[in-house]
């Protein structure tokens, strides 16, 4: 679905990532997985086309998307959940879920979609979204991203600021959107919750990928059980 193919971008004369070349599979969670500073997030800008690459390629069902608007991107199906979850708390559930719908075409089956996947967001169509649980909110997070009925849903560090039991339940959602068909590309530092959820992956550090492959691989594989779990 996503190749990204030799991929260098940067900030001014410094290049972030450098020489990236990754792919993500329909219908699997393929994470990315590295410590501040690793250039997570500036994959992530990259991909949405807002922070451009320098040189390389992103092809996103066979096109090459590298060189379009964000607006593009996301009319051809790319969703992004940010970090922190960006809900907008004095809005109801039902308002933060129109404001995710791109285009208005089916809203209403699209609604529904997401409330097949989410039923509690159906049960507070009509609550303050900043007065629901940080589980819930994680559900109008993605719910919103969905509205815009995309191929490739991006994940950007779910668990940063939550505590063990909200990371818990914002990963269960993850793992729940993915059930119902959606393919997502997780971008995380917490790699235990990650790799229990993934079925495949990338290690960045320092701007270049260091170590790829299933998530199983990933857990066993020497460097990143020394880097990350000591």
């Amino acid at each position: 679905m996503l190749a990204i193919e030799n991929i260098s971008v940067g900030y001014d004369r410094a290049d972030v990532l450098q020489d990236v070349s990754l792919s993500v599979e329909p219908g699997r969670i393929t994470c990315i997985l590295g410590s501040n500073g690793s250039g997570k997030s500036t994959l992530i800008r990259a991909i949405l086309g807002l922070t451009p690459a320098r040189k390389g390629r992103i092809v996103f069902d066979g096109e090459d998307i590298a060189r379009l608007p964000t607006h593009a991107i996301v009319a051809r199906g790319i969703a992004c959940i940010p970090e922190g979850r960006r809900i907008f708390p004095k809005l109801t559930v039902h308002e933060n879920l129109r404001l995710g719908a791109y285009r208005e075409k089916a809203y209403a089956a699209r609604l529904e979609k997401v409330f097949g996947i989410f039923p509690r967001l159906k049960e507070r169509l009509d609550q303050l979204a900043g007065t629901m649980s940080g589980g819930e909110q994680a559900m109008v997070s993605i719910g919103r991203g969905l509205m815009s009925e995309p191929k490739l849903l991006l994940v950007d560090e779910p668990s940063l600021g939550l505590s063990p039991l909200l990371v818990k339940e914002n990963f269960a959602v993850i793992r729940r959107a993915n059930e119902m068909g959606i393919t997502v590309l997780l971008v995380e530092q917490n790699v235990r919750q990650t790799l229990a959820i993934a079925h495949a992956g990338y290690v960045l550090s320092q701007g270049k990928v260091v170590a790829s492959g299933t998530a199983a691989e990933l857990a066993q594989n020497a460097e990143v059980h020394q880097a990350y779990f000591g």
